[in-house]
């Protein structure tokens, strides 16, 4: 991804015409759209595409399977338009190098090391730093690191060196943009805040303007 604005919108509205519309509202003031399950099982896979043509696609399928299957998840997403492809890391170095290698290239592949929830605390944020290996060794291009616990991001940008940093959590969930890119951050993923908003291009904007010194 280019990075103009270090804004990914994520992309957790259900309702389809209303996601793309907030999504094209909101394109100047951010580098990607991401997306979970709530709208591509409410939207069909074709909404990929449909995104696609309007920024650039992380799809966040937090796909955690078997070598096999991690990979028939991934070529489906790159087929579909996806510029990367959001893979948990523990399921190990086979499963890793699958989404890799399914990519081909195409797009990128983001490791999780640690969630931003609370429950985050009990188990990924214990071995953080062991998936962020995971996904270095194994050639993933990115990293999902918490804005709710800004050192955290810091501890994983200590392992994946000058490889990109995604950190979600912010605003709903209580993170700071500016506290996440100031610890190590490139992009900060942002949700309900701005499509949630009453003026989300409005939302957008004032997010990308606190960090515009940072990027």
């Amino acid at each position: 991804m280019k990075r103009r604005t270090g804004v990914v919108l994520a992309l957790d509205e259900t309702d389809p015409e209303k996601a793309l519309a907030v999504a094209r509202e909101v394109a100047p003031y951010i580098d990607a759209v991401k997306i979970n399950w709530p709208l591509v099982l409410s939207a069909g896979p074709d909404m990929i595409g449909r995104l696609a043509e309007i920024s650039e696609v992380i799809c966040d399928f937090k796909v955690a399977d078997i070598p096999n299957t991690v990979r028939l998840i991934v070529e489906n997403c790159v087929s579909r338009g996806a510029s990367a492809v959001i893979v948990h890391a523990f399921t190990g170095d086979d499963s890793m190098r699958a989404a890799v290698e399914a990519a081909g290239g195409k797009a990128d592949i983001i490791a999780v090391t640690e969630m931003s929830h609370p429950g985050g605390t009990m188990f990924t944020a214990k071995h953080a730093e062991e998936l962020a290996h995971v996904g270095v060794d194994n050639g993933a291009k990115g990293f999902i690191a918490p804005a709710t616990r800004p050192d955290r991001i810091a501890a994983v940008r200590a392992v994946v060196g000058s490889l990109t940093i995604l950190s979600p959590g912010v605003g709903a969930q209580g993170g700071s943009a500016r506290a996440a890119i100031e610890a190590g951050a490139d992009y900060v993923i942002v949700g309900r805040a701005i499509y949630g908003s009453d003026d989300p291009a409005g939302t957008a904007r004032s997010i990308a303007e606190s960090i515009v010194d940072l990027v």
